[in-house]
C-alpha cells in the first residue's frame, strides 16, 4: 500500500511520460519549453514522427551534463519502449552555481502529435537530479543502488546463486496491494529462471498494526525451515491476509506456520528473540537508506519500479532491457 510518493514512484513516473500518463503529460506540457530560432523553418510532418521543434544552441549555456550524457540517462530510463523517442531541448545554468536546467521533449511514434515537456536540474557532483525529489542521474544511474543491494538484500531468495539479475521486492505481509502483486513475481520468475529473487520485509507500522509481527514470523520461518519454508508460509500469509488483525493475527500466522511445515510453538518461541527481529530491523534500514516508503517496490539491478498501475508487459520489457543493459 502506498505510505507516501517515494523517489521510485516519481522516477518511474517520469519514465511514463507519453505512454501510460496521458494527464500528466498534459500538465507537463504546460512547462515553459526554450524557444526555437524563429529564422528556421519546421521540418515537415513525418508520419510516425513526432515534430519537434528545432533545437537553439543558444539554450545549450551549461557545460554539464552533455548532451550524450542525458541521452545515455535517458536511454535507461525509456530504452525498453522502442516507440519512445525524445530530443534534449536545452542544457542551461541556472542562478546557483552548478546546478543546471535539463529540458527534453518526448512523444511516442503511436501518437506523434502529443509531445510532453520533462524538465529537471542537476547537481555540480553530476549524480544525481532534482524534480520533486532528488534522484540518481548519469550514464548509469541505478548502479549505485545495484551494488548496494547486491550486498545488504540478503533476505530469503529464490532462483540461481548468480546476481547478474537481480529482482528485490519490499514488501509488507499486511499491505493489500502486496498480496496483489505476488502472481506477478511468480509470473516474472517463470519468465526470467535466470533471476535471482529476493524478498525484503517492509513492515508499515504506523497503518499495519501486525505487519511487524507478521514480518518477524517470516525471519523465523526462514530461520528454522529455510528459503523453501519461507515462501510457502509467505504465500499461506498473504492467503489468509484477512485474518491479520489483532484478534487474528496469532492463528492466522500459527496456520500459516502448520502450512508451511514448521512447528507453530518452535516459530511463536523464536518470535521472542533478539536474532528474529534483528532480521526483520536490517530490512528496515536497508529500505531506510534508499528512502523505500511505499510496499510493494520492485528493484530490477537496482533499477526501482513501483508494481501499482505497471502492465505486466511493460514490467517484462523493463526487466528484460536492464538485463541486456547490464551484460
Amino acid at each position: 500500500m502506498q505510505f507516501r510518493a517515494s523517489l521510485r514512484s516519481t522516477l518511474f513516473a517520469i519514465a511514463l511520460i507519453g505512454t501510460a500518463a496521458p494527464a500528466m503529460l498534459a500538465q507537463d506540457s504546460t512547462q515553459e519549453v526554450p524557444s526555437a530560432p524563429s529564422a528556421t523553418a519546421a521540418p515537415a510532418p513525418v508520419p510516425g514522427k513526432p515534430q519537434f521543434p528545432p533545437v537553439d544552441p543558444k539554450n545549450f549555456t551549461a557545460d554539464t551534463p552533455t548532451k550524450e550524457t542525458v541521452d545515455a540517462f535517458l536511454h535507461q530510463l525509456w530504452g525498453y519502449d522502442a516507440q519512445r523517442v525524445w530530443q534534449v531541448q536545452a542544457i542551461q545554468k541556472t542562478a546557483a552555481p552548478g546546478i543546471n536546467k535539463v529540458t527534453v521533449l518526448a512523444a511516442q511514434t503511436a501518437n506523434p502529435t502529443q509531445i510532453g515537456t520533462l524538465q529537471f536540474f542537476t547537481t555540480p557532483d553530476g549524480q544525481h537530479l532534482i524534480s520533486n525529489e532528488i534522484m540518481p542521474f548519469g550514464a548509469r544511474p541505478f548502479d549505485g543502488i545495484r551494488k548496494i543491494l547486491q550486498t545488504e538484500a540478503n533476505g530469503p531468495s529464490r532462483g540461481p546463486a548468480s546476481k547478474d539479475l537481480m529482482l528485490v521486492e519490499f514488501a509488507d505481509f499486511q499491505c493489500p496491494h502486496c498480496k496483489v502483486a505476488q502472481p506477478t513475481v511468480q509470473k516474472l520468475l517463470q519468465d526470467f529462471p535466470n533471476a535471482h529473487y529476493v524478498f525484503e520485509n517492509l513492515p508499515l507500522t504506523s497503518i499495519h498494526p501486525e505487519a511487524y509481527k507478521a514480518a518477524v514470523y517470516s525471519a523465523c520461518a526462514a530461520k528454522l525451515g529455510g528459503n523453501d519454508a519461507f515462501f510457502k508460509f509467505a504465500d499461506a500469509v498473504f492467503d489468509d491476509q484477512a485474518n491479520l488483525t489483532p484478534e487474528g493475527a496469532d492463528t492466522a500466522l500459527n496456520g500459516a506456520a502448520t502450512k508451511a511445515g514448521l512447528d507453530p510453538a518452535k516459530m511463536t518461541a523464536c518470535s521472542q528473540t533478539p536474532e528474529a527481529k534483528s532480521a526483520v530491523d536490517d530490512s528496515l534500514k536497508l529500505a531506510q537508506t534508499l528512502n523505500i516508503v511505499e510496499t510493494p517496490t520492485l528493484y530490477v539491478n537496482g533499477r526501482g519500479v513501483p508494481f501499482n498501475g505497471v502492465p505486466y508487459e511493460t514490467l517484462k520489457q523493463i526487466v528484460a532491457f536492464q538485463m541486456q543493459s547490464d551484460k
